[in-house]
């Protein structure tokens, strides 16, 4: 709201047929002092635009698909508080969801300096480099996520995927199974030979996770699938 436009119409409509600074129908001390407020106003400015507002309005046209003007909103968040966590995180998914990687894997970057080097900062910016098809440089970065929290689930998770999905099988069992049940493990390893096209060995691996957990409905849903 404009509080200069409206404190000029006010006094335009109460100054209407007198030569004088008084305000028709009060007294000269009212006057005076009801003068002196709309001098206070005047001098009011706009309420300031701060990194939440523009965070705000980032998520605003996130949620209108409108990726640019979010891209936008979150920079100028940004500018005002080049730490500002959320702005940070939302830049970094936009810019990773439009596959823009360099762009996303700076965000991220700033987002991991951001958070002091937080697991969860590392594992993002790991699975970033993995999608921008640079796996040694994602596998760093899940060193780095796990160094900083070994219990960690989606680094451990995450990095003993790409582990398996290069053919790393024992490796990426030792990163599963530190946080997985057995039949967890056996369950993610068949998902990523399914998505290899390896449908043998995903029998073999649903089986298993199916022998040691029968109530794991996914797995038993999935091996129906493509048997």
């Amino acid at each position: 709201m404009n509080y200069r436009l409206l404190v000029m119409i006010a006094a335009t409509a109460g100054l209407v047929g007198c030569s004088d600074n008084a305000v028709k129908g009060l007294s000269q001390d009212d006057a005076d002092k009801l003068n002196a407020q709309h001098s206070h106003f005047d001098q009011e400015k706009d309420p300031q635009f701060n990194a939440n507002t523009h965070f705000a309005a980032g998520q605003l046209a996130e949620s209108q698909d409108d990726f640019p003007r979010a891209i936008a909103q979150y920079n100028e968040a940004l500018k005002l508080d080049s730490k500002h966590i959320p702005s940070l995180y939302r830049l970094a998914l936009v810019y990773t969801r439009l596959k823009e990687y360099p762009k996303a894997v700076d965000a991220w970057e700033r987002y991991v300096k951001a958070t002091d080097g937080s697991a969860e900062g590392y594992n993002n910016l790991a699975f970033c480099h993995e999608l921008a098809g640079e796996p040694d440089k994602a596998e760093t970065a899940y060193k780095k996520g796990i160094a900083k929290d070994p219990n960690h689930q989606a680094c451990r998770i995450n990095y003993g995927l790409m582990l398996a999905r290069h053919g790393r099988t024992s490796e990426a069992i030792i990163q599963l199974q530190a946080v997985l049940t057995p039949a967890q493990v056996h369950y993610n390893l068949a998902s990523v030979y399914e998505q290899q096209g390896r449908k043998e060995q995903a029998k073999i691996e649903y089986r298993k996770a199916i022998e040691l957990d029968p109530n794991l409905i996914d797995a038993k849903t999935r091996l129906s699938a493509i048997e």
